[in-house]
């Protein structure tokens, strides 16, 4: 190999974080010097002018099309990379074929969507999953051991591919994922605004918000809540919002989402399962408070600087939710969770641990 890394990335679908985490990797890879990248893919939704000549369009649009994942396998091996990097399920599936051509590296961005908090943890006589999600889990495992390194961005996804999956931990490869860098403005006065960001599915447990917030002493007078996301339980919600009598204004599907987050003093994520959730990285970025669940590795984002309560907890999440409309300083926990973010999740440091992997991939191929 001879000259900078040729690196292509392969993404199945237009938005959602595998994508937004595609371009601005891309994007800093790029300002580096150190590569040449294209993304395969569709348009992304968000920020596509910004890879000018750098993407390539494919579809994938079915796990199931086979014909569909040849033509993908065909237009990567053309541009003839030097490491192949699959963004999302579907697209792990289609770069396993191409191991015998080069490296391949995959991200697990995370478990579907019945996968409880506490089977995922291991917890003793946890529910478990569906028959048809653990078919997906197992095809899962097939591709980490397929492909040639498996990038988790939560050390606690890290453990659930060893412990239930049994991928070998020399295959795995734990890296943050990145979001843009923002001017931090933490809340200046108590937090009043709230900000959710999700879809409204039950898993993302705005009905524990809504419910939390409704909670007899919770919330101010003056406080308010704003509903970015769109899916199945809007209606739903939005019924349960005016039972409650908060302020909870619904704006739907946006891609402003950054723009938001720092028009608001607080981000409340209450999931009942998570990976490492960009609007998580985004609200600390951004020096806001962040008030979430313990899933995942939020706690670790967090690192001790957040509020965290019991998944689907309503109680626990009142409680919380008390304590930071009391804070009289919460810009002094915005500000310690900006370092934090600017340490962890700038794209330049995200592209240097990836450079360091593709080229660790490619020493040991």
């Amino acid at each position: 190999m001879s000259g900078r890394l040729r690196v292509a990335y392969l993404v199945t679908q237009d938005r959602g974080g595998p994508v937004d985490v595609t371009v601005r990797l891309a994007r800093a890879l790029l300002a580096s010097g150190r590569a040449e990248v294209r993304v395969f893919g569709p348009p992304p939704a968000r920020a596509a002018d910004s890879l000018a000549r750098h993407h390539e369009a494919v579809e994938v649009p079915r796990k199931g099309d086979l014909r569909a994942g040849r033509r993908a396998r065909a237009a990567l091996a053309a541009w003839r990379p030097d490491v192949v990097h699959a963004q999302d399920r579907r697209a792990g599936l289609v770069g396993a074929g191409l191991r015998s051509r080069c490296p391949v590296v995959h991200t697990y961005h995370g478990v579907p969507d019945d996968v409880g908090e506490a089977w995922f943890r291991g917890a003793p006589g946890a529910a478990g999953p569906s028959a048809y999600t653990r078919t997906v889990l197992a095809a899962d495992a097939l591709v980490a051991r397929a492909v040639h390194r498996t990038v988790v961005p939560a050390a606690a996804m890290g453990r659930f591919l060893r412990s239930r999956l049994r991928v070998p931990a020399n295959r795995l490869a734990h890296i943050d994922n990145c979001v843009d860098p923002v001017d931090a403005r933490p809340p200046a006065g108590p937090v009043r605004k709230l900000l959710f960001v999700g879809l409204l599915v039950r898993r993302k447990g705005l009905s524990t918000l809504l419910r939390a917030l409704a909670a007899p002493g919770t919330t101010p007078p003056d406080a308010t809540l704003t509903v970015v996301g769109d899916g199945p339980q809007r209606a739903e919600a939005e019924a349960e919002a005016l039972r409650s009598g908060c302020r909870v204004e619904f704006l739907g599907f946006r891609g402003d989402v950054p723009d938001l987050v720092r028009e608001h003093d607080a981000l409340v994520l209450p999931s009942m399962m998570e990976q490492q959730p960009l609007v998580v990285a985004e609200a600390m970025a951004a020096g806001k408070p962040v008030l979430a669940t313990d899933t995942g590795g939020v706690a670790e984002m967090l690192g001790g600087a957040g509020l965290l309560a019991a998944p689907g907890d309503v109680a626990d999440l009142a409680v919380r939710l008390r304590a930071l409309f009391a804070d009289t300083d919460p810009g002094r926990t915005g500000r310690l969770l900006a370092v934090r973010a600017r340490e962890r999740f700038d794209p330049e440091v995200c592209a240097r641990r990836h450079l360091e992997l593709y080229h660790d991939v490619l020493e040991h191929a």
